[in-house]
């Protein structure tokens, strides 16, 4: 994993760890219904982000190493991205 996309990732899944406790917190306590659904979707924006960067991890290593063998690999590292994004079943 390419270094600086490493640390901030994990700096990203510790921010999604104490967002995670807090909404835990927030239902357990039964906060205002709209306050636990603002916090839920800044989670999932923030999955969203640790995804782009474990994505743009994904292609500038694995994926160029399989663009460069070529043939087989090409195909397979597009069949990847085209499912781990529902793309190709559709």
């Amino acid at each position: 994993m390419i270094d600086d996309i490493k640390k901030r990732a994990l700096h990203r899944t510790a921010i999604l760890e104490g967002q995670l406790r807090g909404l835990a917190r927030m239902i357990e306590s039964e906060d205002y219904c709209m306050d636990i659904i603002g916090q839920s979707r800044a989670i999932q924006k923030a999955l969203a982000s640790l995804d782009k960067l474990l994505l743009e991890n994904h292609l500038r290593t694995h994926v160029a190493d399989m663009f460069e063998q070529g043939g087989q690999a090409t195909e397979r590292a597009v069949a990847e991205v085209l499912k781990v994004y529902d793309v190709g079943n559709r």
